[in-house]
C-alpha cells in the first residue's frame, strides 16, 4: 500500500511538471495517450481485489477459527481449490475457493479465533494482475452516532447541584414485648455486633426476619471489632509495638465474590482458578445442552435386553472374518424398530410434530474438541457389516476433525453408548430437534431361574434407557418402542443382516 502511495505521489508530481511545461510536446496527441495510460495503470490506482470472507459452513455457525492456510501469498488458486481449514461449531472444515486467481494477501493469520461471519480474511486478484499491487480496503469503521455526547452535554441546561440530603434518622427502639428472632436474623446480628432492639420487625407476631436484619445492617455504620473476653484474673498486658497497617482482611465467615486468578509458574493458592479457553464446538455444545434441558420435557424409560444371541452371532461372524461390534447390532436394531414404528421417527418444529421419511441414526463420538454425532444414513436398509464399516470411517473422520456438514446434520434418532467404559446405565440428553436418544450401558452376566425346568442359566443383560420428548413420544409409546427393540436384539436373525 505504501509503495502504491509513493508511486501515486510521483505520478502526480510528474503530471504537474508536464502541465507547467511550455514545451509543445504536451500538445502532441502521442504524449497525451502516454500520460493517460500512466494515470490509469495499476501502478497508480492499485489492483482491485477479489474479497474472501468468512463463510457460513454450517447452519448454526456464527463465528469460526482459522486453523491453517493451505495456500501462500502469491500462489495461483483455481476454483474448487482448498484455501484454508476453518474450525466451525461442529468440526474443522476445508474452505474452497469460488474464483480463479492469485492469493494476494492473507488478512487473518493462522490461529485467529472468533472470526465473525462476513469478516474479510484474505484478498485475491485475477490472473495476470500484479498481486503485490493489490489494494487493501480500509477497515470497516462503525457509523457515528446521531449526535455526539459533547453536543448533548452542551445543549443540556445546567442544573444546580441538589442540596445534600439529611442523614437518615436512627431506627427507633422496639419497646413492646420480648424480642423474637429467626435463626438467620440472629446469626447476622451476632456476626456484625448489632443490637436487635434497633431492628424493625416485619414478621408474624413481631418476629425479626432475615430481611429485617439485612436492612438494619445497611443503615448501620460499620461496627467496631469487639475484643475477646479476658479472664477475670488476667495479668496486665505488656505494651507491644504497633505494626504497620496492612491490607484489611475480609471479615470472618465471608468469602470473595470472584476467586483470584492463579499466577503462571507459581503454585495456585486455595480458591484460585485458571481460565481454559473454550473452542467453538464446546460453546455450541453448552448452548445446545442448555436449550435441550430447558425447552424439551424429557421422559425416561429403561429396559434390560438379553444379548446372548447377539454375542453368539458375533462369534459365528468372526469365524468368517466378519468383525462387527455390539454397537453395530444396536444401530441396526434401532433403525429396524423405527421402521416398524414410524410414529417414533418424528421431530419437533415450531409448528408442531413432523414425520420423517428417512431413518438416519446419529452415533455419539467423543473427540478432543467435544462430542459430535456423525450420521449413518438409511441404516434400516443396510446390513450390520456395512453399518460397521460406515461407523468406523465416520468415527475416524470425527476424531480427525474432517467431517463434512452433510455427515453430521439431519439425523432422526441418536445413540450414545458408554458400555465400553464399564457404565452400567445412564440417561442421555436429547439432541434437538430429534425426539429420542438411546443411552446404552455395558452387558453383565446374570444368573436367572428358568421357569420351565427350574434350572439356572446365565444371561448377558444390557441396560438401555430411552430419553424421549414428552411432546412427541408419550410413556406408552416409549414402552412399546423399547419392547420392540428388545425383541429385535434378542432375536437378531429376524433382522436383515445382508
Amino acid at each position: 500500500m505504501a509503495a502504491s502511495l509513493r508511486l501515486g505521489r510521483q505520478g502526480i508530481l510528474f503530471g504537474l511538471r508536464i502541465w507547467n511545461s511550455k514545451s509543445c510536446l504536451w500538445v502532441s496527441p502521442s504524449w497525451q495517450k502516454y500520460v493517460r495510460h500512466f494515470f490509469q495503470s495499476p501502478c497508480f490506482l492499485g489492483v482491485t481485489p477479489l474479497k474472501v470472507q468468512m463463510p457460513a459452513l454450517s447452519p448454526t455457525m456464527e463465528e469460526g477459527n482459522i486453523v491453517k492456510w493451505l495456500k501462500k501469498e502469491g500462489e495461483a488458486v483455481a476454483a474448487g481449490d482448498a484455501l484454508c481449514e476453518i474450525e466451525t461449531d461442529k468440526a474443522v472444515v476445508t474452505m474452497e475457493s469460488n474464483d480463479d486467481g492469485v492469493l494476494a494477501k492473507i488478512l487473518m493469520e493462522e490461529g485467529s479465533r472468533s472470526v465473525r461471519l462476513g469478516t474479510l480474511i484474505a484478498l485475491m486478484v485475477e490472473e495476470g494482475q500484479d498481486w503485490k499491487q493489490v489494494e487493501i480496503p480500509p477497515p470497516d469503521v462503525p457509523a457515528p452516532s446521531a449526535a455526539p455526547p459533547a453536543a448533548h452535554e452542551a445543549a443540556a441546561p445546567v442544573i444546580p447541584p441538589a442540596a445534600p440530603s439529611p442523614p437518615p434518622l436512627p431506627p427507633k427502639l422496639a419497646t413492646s414485648g420480648p424480642l423474637r428472632l429467626s435463626p438467620a436474623a440472629r446469626h447476622i446480628l451476632d456476626t456484625h455486633c448489632l443490637d436487635p432492639k434497633l431492628a424493625t420487625p416485619t414478621g408474624p407476631r413481631g418476629l425479626i426476619t432475615k430481611e429485617d436484619a439485612l436492612n438494619l445492617l445497611k443503615t448501620s455504620p460499620a461496627p467496631k471489632a469487639v475484643p475477646a473476653r479476658a479472664p477475670a484474673m488476667a495479668a496486665p498486658a505488656t505494651p507491644r509495638p504497633v505494626p504497620t497497617p496492612a491490607a484489611v482482611p475480609p471479615p470472618p465467615g465471608t468469602r470473595p465474590n470472584i476467586p483470584p486468578l492463579s499466577v503462571p509458574g507459581k503454585p495456585g493458592a486455595p480458591g484460585t482458578f485458571t481460565e481454559i479457553p473454550a473452542s467453538n464446538i464446546r460453546r455450541v455444545i453448552a448452548q445446545r445442552l442448555t436449550q435441550s434441558k430447558t425447552t424439551i420435557p424429557h421422559a425416561y424409560a429403561t429396559v434390560d435386553c438379553d444379548m446372548a444371541a447377539v454375542m453368539q452371532l458375533r462369534k459365528n461372524l468372526a469365524k468368517e472374518q466378519i468383525k462387527v461390534s455390539v454397537n453395530d447390532f444396536i444401530i441396526k436394531a434401532a433403525a429396524v424398530t423405527l421402521k416398524e414404528m414410524p410414529e417414533v421417527n418424528v421431530t419437533w418444529s415450531g409448528d408442531g410434530p413432523q414425520a420423517l421419511d428417512s431413518i438416519h441414526i446419529s452415533i455419539a463420538v467423543a473427540t478432543d474438541r467435544g462430542l459430535i454425532t456423525p450420521i449413518i444414513k438409511d441404516a434400516a436398509n443396510k446390513g450390520v457389516q456395512e453399518i460397521s464399516a460406515n461407523a468406523k470411517a465416520l468415527a475416524k473422520k470425527a476424531r480427525d476433525g474432517k467431517l463434512l456438514p452433510e455427515e453430521y446434520q439431519g439425523g432422526s434418532f441418536s445413540i450414545s453408548n458408554l458400555g465400553m467404559f464399564g457404565i452400567s446405565g445412564f440417561s442421555a440428553v436429547i439432541n434437538p430437534p430429534q425426539a429420542c436418544i438411546l443411552a446404552v450401558g455395558t452387558s453383565r452376566s446374570v444368573l436367572q431361574l428358568c421357569e420351565d425346568n427350574q434350572t439356572l442359566r446365565t444371561q448377558e443383560l444390557m441396560t438401555v434407557t430411552l430419553s424421549s420428548d414428552g411432546r412427541l413420544v408419550d410413556d406408552e409409546l416409549a414402552s412399546r418402542f423399547l419392547d420392540k427393540l428388545r425383541a429385535n436384539l434378542e432375536r437378531p436373525q429376524q433382522m436383515a443382516l445382508a
